[in-house]
């Protein structure tokens, strides 16, 4: 499936682009919020799945909406906790350490903080997670899924469409790196996204993309790790990066990598 191919539905706030693979269609929400969420529906005989709930209000709310003409039958909640006004009464589907993540490790600070940040428009409360799943195959919707377990949630393999999701890529902005080691092993997961052949990389927070784009990502990871290692600091550090990928987005993100490579 090329990436570019899709029908976009333009929403009140946010946009759907539908792909088409026949049996099951994705539905990829790009919320234009205000940390650029991007929410995935798998979609098969009128059934639904959502992977990753949206977390403003607004995006809760139309994203609902649209999802009225199917029968919602299950949200993984992965890296994303927040947004628990989202279809409160779909089964919500997690592992026991992407649960605890959302409700008391580095997801549940991620939460407080935004919540902090983003005041009224952010819905801060964390899903109740109904179904607790661990790796392996697991059928949702009709549509089988593949459990991979992460340091800090799972990613999910979609064999139907020939598809993978996780949490950050990106080939055009920057990301949470949390050391040299932690982007080797980014390097080693996009390496085997490579090695699978998958057709569409799905991430959290940007449109699907394909192996060319995770080659880029690669490129900048291992550019990453050399300018960390003549710099001396996370001011030196941040101008290096942005003087080698001026066009990048996702500046905050770089905050964030340049305090990891940095640590006081």
């Amino acid at each position: 499936m090329n990436k570019n191919t899709f029908t976009q539905v333009k929403l009140a706030k946010g946009e759907m682009n539908v792909y088409d693979f026949g049996a099951v269609k994705l539905h990829a929400y790009k919320t234009n919020d205000f940390i650029d969420d991007e929410v995935f529906v798998l979609e098969k005989n009128s059934k639904a799945v959502v992977i990753e709930p949206p977390c403003f209000f607004d995006n809760c709310t139309e994203l609902a909406a649209y999802l009225k003409k199917f029968e919602v039958e299950g949200i993984f909640v992965a890296y994303h906790g927040a947004g628990a006004s989202f279809l409160p009464e779909a089964p919500k589907y997690s592992t026991e350490n992407a649960k605890e993540y959302s409700e008391n490790g580095g997801g549940k600070t991620l939460i407080d903080n935004f919540s902090k940040t983003f005041g009224d428009v952010f819905d801060g409360s964390v899903h109740k997670i109904t179904n607790i799943i661990s790796e392996g195959k697991i059928t949702v919707a009709g549509i089988d899924f593949i459990i991979k377990q992460t340091a800090e949630a799972f990613d999910i393999e979609i064999p139907e469409i020939n598809a993978v999701y996780t949490h950050m890529m990106g080939h055009d902005c920057h990301s949470i790196i949390a050391g040299a080691s932690h982007a080797d092993a980014v390097i080693a997961q996009l390496k085997a996204y490579i090695g699978d052949g998958f057709g569409l990389i799905l991430t959290s927070h940007y449109t699907p993309e394909d192996l060319k784009d995770a080659e880029i990502k690669i490129a900048y990871l291992e550019n990453l790790k050399i300018i960390a290692g003549r710099c001396q600091n996370a001011n030196e550090f941040k101008a290096e990066v942005k003087k080698n990928y001026p066009n990048y987005s996702g500046e905050n993100y770089l905050d964030m990598t340049a305090e990891f490579f940095f640590a006081k």
